[in-house]
């Protein structure tokens, strides 16, 4: 029999237990059949559900991730999937309050706007720098925050600029160079700490 040995008992002793139990209930051949079927159809189900388990749990990982902008996280990897916008939005903390990033690659540093700096607590104290953005030059106050938690990656004293033009809060390369890797895969941005 070989290392598949227990696996065939246990696949004829099922087919025989259920067999039996169609046969015992002197049912008619048409409904034995369906009621074979039915069973049949029971355990593949199961089967399946059972060998893509795996493969489930990254769909509701997904799914939860989409429905409240968390990153999906496994082990020390962080993961953000693509959104409606083409661009990648994750909910992360700063200075131990909810905020959401757009991961900007094209940015230098990055940014907040000056209601979530209030919000957070982050001082506009330190200096003015004019500075180019996709929507032309703007003036930004340099700034430190505490803390900045993106998943499980978390940066201590992490340079910001305050935008008193708007309130886009981006997530810039100053935060992505001090990650071990960063890449795309299909419609996910892959973080590596």
């Amino acid at each position: 029999m070989g290392t598949n040995g227990p696996y065939i008992v246990f696949y004829v002793v099922a087919a025989v237990f259920v067999a039996s139990s169609l046969i015992g209930r002197r049912t008619p051949l048409s409904t034995t059949l369906k009621m074979t079927l039915a069973w049949i159809g029971i355990f593949a189900v199961a089967f399946a559900l059972f060998a893509f388990r795996n493969d489930f749990a990254w769909v509701g990982k997904r799914l939860w991730a989409e429905a409240t902008g968390n990153p999906i996280v496994e082990g020390s990897t962080v993961k953000i999937p693509i959104s409606e916008d083409g661009h990648y939005w994750v909910q992360a903390r700063l200075n131990g309050q909810s905020v959401r990033f757009m991961v900007d690659s094209g940015a230098s540093t990055t940014t907040i706007g000056r209601d979530t700096a209030a919000t957070v607590g982050v001082a506009a104290e330190g200096q003015r720098v004019m500075v180019n953005t996709a929507n032309g030059a703007a003036w930004m106050t340099q700034a430190t925050a505490d803390r900045l938690e993106v998943g499980t990656i978390v940066r201590s004293d992490f340079p910001v600029d305050i935008s008193s033009q708007e309130d886009m809060n981006l997530l810039g390369m100053n935060f992505l160079s001090t990650l071990r890797g960063w890449r795309v895969e299909g419609n996910t941005l892959v973080l590596q700490p």
